[in-house]
């Protein structure tokens, strides 16, 4: 018997052994870094490759529904079949593709709600532009139609699901709203709940609004990115308090539940510490109230809580503990420390003439939690009356 044959041979015997049931045992561990290292990257290339193809079916699926809620716009469907249009629709479609989904009444309105609430609100800026230019209503109706006929979905919106896209079309009053949660969505790979969550608490409407004098004490380039960090006011809902409690008590709770606090600081904060003892040479001590660290920006932001109304002598204080934090906390590569007095309530003017003159990046917001009063106690002392 020659070589190939011999080879030939061998390898049918090899393939009737693949075929018959056998257990199949481990060869023994692979103790080489090199081995071990290439298999991790392995699984981590593989795990992008999933995520990127459950991405690009994603697209696909919505780039079809935009598609369909276009022509359903575009052609008036509901005037021009009636009624019954999106029943006979729904029909038609789970008749020619039995296995698929997407196609309930309910659906099918959700995907023309979609795309008619987009092309509205563009529409309407079409408009107004063209008003300004004194244009005659004939050339405005072009311009309509020319709208409907090439506005195409945006890129990023296949860059999360179905389902959030229906949470912020259906909750929000303007694109600009709805886009900002979109771009949120995909930046904190938010899931359904908790976009839920942050459309409930009108992130929309708190986000940057904090009272701050970064104008005047950070950098030109820094200064619209710090103010997005901070909101106002703060939703401290999440917390069970007492009718009557001080900042030790709100504190105490805050760090209790720090995970839940973090989430509403916003991404990318890492919480450092609380009561960090700062020791003066002269022999002082004081305790920042909590301290974390801005990780995407590279800097500190020192918090100080207040159970009660501001007042200006806060903003000096909350200088001093900035001031420390630049000097013993910010290293090489570090953007400027910033503080933020998050207290009960605020008077616009006097925390703008507090923080006038101060030299270092403060902000002021308010929080808003839900006070739950002691039964125990309110009948006591009802019964003491």
């Amino acid at each position: 018997m020659n070589i190939l044959h011999q080879w030939i041979r061998d390898e049918l015997r090899g393939k009737e052994m693949e075929d018959r049931p056998r257990f199949v045992y481990s060869e023994g561990t692979i103790a080489d870094p090199e081995y071990v290292e290439w298999l991790s990257d392995f699984k981590r290339r593989f795990q992008r490759s999933q995520a990127k193809a459950a991405v690009r079916v994603n697209a696909a699926l919505l780039e079809y529904y935009w598609e369909l809620g276009r022509d359903i716009v575009q052609k008036q469907a509901e005037s021009k079949w009636g009624s019954g249009f999106f029943n006979q629709l729904s029909l038609d479609m789970r008749t020619m593709f039995p296995n698929a989904t997407g196609f309930s009444v309910t659906n099918l309105k959700y995907i023309k709600r979609w795309y008619a609430f987009y092309y509205e609100q563009v529409v309407i800026r079409q408009q107004a532009a063209d008003e300004l230019d004194f244009a005659q209503p004939k050339r405005i109706n072009e311009n309509r139609q020319r709208v409907v006929d090439e506005l195409e979905m945006p890129e990023r919106f296949g860059l999360i699901p179905w389902g959030q896209h229906i949470e912020i079309f259906t909750k929000c009053n303007s694109m600009d709203e709805a886009l900002f949660y979109v771009n949120k969505t995909i930046d904190n790979n938010w899931s359904r709940p908790a976009l839920e969550d942050q459309i409930a608490a009108k992130l929309y409407k708190r986000e940057g609004t904090a009272k701050t004098n970064f104008g005047t004490t950070l950098p030109e380039a820094q200064i619209e990115s710090a103010k997005e960090i901070l909101k106002d006011p703060y939703n401290f809902e999440f917390l069970t308090m007492k009718a009557r409690y001080d900042e030790k008590d709100l504190e105490d709770a805050l760090v209790a539940n720090v995970t839940r606090f973090l989430l509403e600081l916003g991404k990318g904060f890492s919480y450092v510490g609380r009561q960090m003892e700062l020791q003066m040479p002269g022999g002082q001590t004081f305790f920042p109230d909590l301290v974390f660290y801005h990780i995407p920006q590279h800097r500190y932001v020192i918090i100080e809580l207040k159970a009660v109304k501001y007042v200006p002598e806060f903003a000096g204080k909350l200088n001093f503990y900035v001031t420390a934090a630049d000097q013993l906390l910010r290293g090489e590569g570090d953007n400027p420390s910033v503080g933020l007095i998050i207290c009960k309530s605020t008077d616009k003017t006097v925390v703008e003439w507090s923080l006038k003159d101060i030299n270092k990046p403060l902000g002021v917001a308010t929080y808003q939690l839900q006070e739950v009063v002691d039964r125990t106690v309110s009948e006591l002392e009802r019964r003491k009356k």
